[in-house]
């Protein structure tokens, strides 16, 4: 869904057929070819969003509303949106959140300063 949203929704029919590994793969590694788009992005983002969306504050919302604005317009990275999501999923223990491949992959503080 990061890089497009069409070959997520082809990975995702594909797999409930009979597929193999190799097939699903190969379509897994073309998806990753694809440089995200600021709209694929948000479209993830905000797929994430909305498992907050009902139970977050309204300082939260307000922060998210404006963090995904900011990136719009330039001013705010990608990252920055990511470890707002990742805080989010940590605070209201949103474990499909936590297992997403966005949050298991996204380098923490810790590990960057490790490098």
């Amino acid at each position: 869904m990061w890089h497009h949203q069409n070959s997520y929704n082809l990975i995702r029919t594909t797999l409930k057929g009979d597929c193999n590994y190799d097939e699903v793969k190969a379509l897994i590694d073309q998806a990753l070819a694809i440089e995200p788009t600021k709209g694929s992005v948000i479209n993830a983002l905000s797929h994430m969003w909305g498992y907050f969306k009902k139970v977050c504050r309204p300082s939260e919302r307000y922060l998210y509303e404006s963090l995904k604005s900011h990136y719009l317009l330039g001013q705010v990275e990608e990252r920055t949106l990511i470890l707002f999501l990742y805080c989010m999923a940590m605070t209201y223990d949103v474990q499909y959140i936590k297992a997403s491949s966005i949050i298991k992959n996204f380098p923490k503080m810790d590990d960057e300063s490790a490098s």
